[in-house]
C-alpha cells in the first residue's frame, strides 16, 4: 500500500485527501468436513504438533478441508476531496469495515493501493489503542500517541478530551472496568480532539446512548463545517448519514454500486432493497405441540416489504400449527439490531383479555404496528409459548426492518416500561383460523 503524507496546505486545492485504485481484499476461507474429531482430539494435536503439517495435507488430500476464496473488497476506486463528509452505507457483511481498515492501514489490502494526503485518526472497535490494567487518564496519554498526538499536544488538550468524554469521575479507574459506552466515551473524544486531516468512524457508535450519540454527531458536524477536515462515516442510521453527510457511498457484496448525492443514494439503496426476501419459513426440528410454519412483514398496501415508512402501519403475520389441544399465545417482540437485550416493542396476543385458540389447528396471527417507531434497523422475534420466557417455538431475524423517515411526520414513542422492554405499543391482533 502506498501511503504518501505530503503538505496538505500547499496541495489541498490540487488533489484530493484520499484516492482508492483498484483495491481489492481477498480472504481465504477453510471448509471442513465434519464436526467431532476423535481420539483424544488427535492425541492432543499429535503431543502440540510436530506433525500438525502432515495431518492438514491429508485433510485436504482426503477432500475433509477445503479453501475457498473470499473477495470482502474487488475493484474499488474512489477520491475524497479534503473538508468532504463522507457517508458508506450496506448490509452487515457489505465491506464497509474491511474498507475502513484498509484506510486506517490496519490491514494491507490484496490488491491495488491508498494514497492518504494527511493524518489519518480512526474509532472502529471498542476498547481499539486501550491497555486494561491502564486507568483512563493513562490511557487517553497511550491512545492519543498511538494516533500521532505529541505529549504536549495531548496536555493542552486534555481536560477537553475528559470534559467531552464526561468520565472525569473514573478518571484513575482501570479501564476494564469501564463499560462499553464508557469505552467509546473516551476512544471517541481523544479521536475528535486529536485534530486529525482525516478522521474514520465505524458504526462502534451505535454503542453509546441516545444523548451520547447526539453529541458525537454533532462534533463531526463542527468539525467538518468549522475546521475542513475529511469525515468518513459508517452507520446503519439512515437518518445520521443524513444529517452529517453530504456525500454518501453504497456498497454491496465488495463493490461500489452507487456514490453521490446522500439522500439520493439513500433513496436507491431503500429502493433496492424493498424487494428483498421477507418472508422467512421455520427450516427448525419438527416440534411436538405448537410450532410456527412463516413469518412475513407487509407494508401499509399489503406488499412484502423490509423497508417500511415510519408515518405507515405495517403487518407481521405469523402462520401457526397447534398440534395438540394447547393454551398458549403468540409473543411479539421487536429491538434495535444494535441492543438485542432491550426490547422496543413487547407485545402478546392475548393482551386486551384477547383469546387465543386452543385446539388443535392451522392458524394464522397478524399483528398490526401502528406508526410509531422511529427511523432505524430493527430485528423481530416471534413466538408461541405458554409464558413469556420459554418459547415452544420462535423465530427470530436480524436486521429484518428497516424503517425510515419519508418526511410526512412521526409519532414519539410510548414511555411505559414492562419488564425490560423500553416502550409497550398497544397493537391490535387478529387470529382467524386457516
Amino acid at each position: 500500500m502506498k501511503n504518501m503524507q505530503i503538505d496538505t496546505k500547499n496541495n489541498k486545492n490540487l488533489k484530493p485527501i484520499i484516492e482508492i485504485r483498484n483495491i481489492g481484499k481477498k480472504y481465504n476461507i477453510v471448509h471442513q468436513k465434519g464436526g467431532y474429531i476423535a481420539l483424544r482430539d488427535i492425541l492432543m494435536n499429535v503431543l502440540k504438533s510436530p506433525f500438525s503439517f502432515l495431518k492438514t495435507k491429508a485433510k485436504r488430500a482426503i477432500g475433509l478441508e477445503k479453501k475457498e476464496e473470499f473477495w470482502a473488497l474487488k475493484n474499488i476506486n474512489l477520491t475524497i476531496k479534503k473538508g468532504e463528509v463522507v457517508g458508506i452505507i450496506g448490509a452487515n457483511g457489505a465491506g464497509k469495515s474491511t474498507l475502513l481498515k484498509i484506510l486506517s492501514q490496519i490491514t494491507p489490502p490484496t490488491e491495488g493501493e491508498i494514497v492518504l494526503r494527511g493524518r489519518v485518526g480512526s474509532l472502529l472497535e471498542v476498547g481499539t489503542g486501550f491497555h486494561p490494567e491502564l486507568t483512563g487518564r493513562e490511557n487517553i496519554f497511550l491512545n492519543g500517541a498511538i494516533l500521532g498526538m505529541k505529549k504536549k499536544e495531548i496536555v493542552k488538550k486534555f481536560d477537553k478530551i475528559v470534559a467531552f468524554a464526561d468520565i472525569d469521575k473514573f478518571l484513575d479507574t482501570p479501564v476494564k472496568y469501564y463499560s462499553s459506552g464508557m469505552y467509546v466515551r473516551l476512544a471517541f473524544s481523544v479521536a475528535a480532539h486529536m485534530e486529525p486531516d482525516i478522521l474514520i468512524i465505524d458504526e462502534v457508535l451505535a454503542v453509546g446512548d441516545a444523548e451520547f450519540q447526539k453529541k458525537c454527531l454533532g462534533k463531526m458536524d463542527n468539525i467538518a463545517k468549522t475546521q475542513d477536515r475529511t469525515i468518513i462515516f459508517v452507520s446503519h442510521n439512515m437518518e445520521a448519514i443524513k444529517r452529517i453527510c453530504s456525500k454518501c457511498i453504497y456498497i454491496n457484496k465488495g463493490k461500489i454500486i452507487n456514490i453521490g448525492n446522500t439522500e439520493e443514494v439513500i433513496t436507491k439503496y431503500l429502493r433496492k432493497n424493498q424487494t428483498g426476501q421477507i418472508e422467512y419459513t421455520n427450516t427448525k426440528i419438527k416440534k411436538d405441540e405448537a410450532e410456527i410454519l412463516k413469518m412475513t412483514i407487509k407494508d401499509y398496501a399489503g406488499n412484502i416489504n423490509s423497508n417500511l415508512d415510519m408515518s405507515e402501519s405495517f403487518f407481521i403475520e405469523i402462520e401457526y400449527q397447534l398440534k395438540v389441544e394447547l393454551s398458549c399465545f403468540v409473543v411479539l417482540k421487536i429491538f434495535k439490531s444494535s441492543t438485542p437485550n432491550i426490547f422496543i416493542l413487547f407485545s402478546l396476543s392475548n393482551d386486551n383479555n384477547q383469546e387465543s385458540p386452543k385446539n388443535p389447528g392451522l392458524y394464522k396471527a397478524v399483528a398490526k404496528i401502528d406508526p410509531l417507531l422511529n427511523s432505524d434497523s430493527y430485528s423481530v422475534l416471534v413466538g408461541i409459548s405458554t409464558n413469556t420466557t420459554n418459547y415452544l417455538d420462535y423465530i427470530i431475524e436480524h436486521n429484518v426492518i428497516s424503517i425510515y423517515n419519508s418526511g410526512k411526520f412521526a409519532f414519539p414513542a410510548v414511555e411505559t416500561i414492562r419488564k425490560n422492554s423500553l416502550t409497550v405499543i398497544p397493537i391490535k391482533w387478529d387470529i382467524s383460523e386457516m
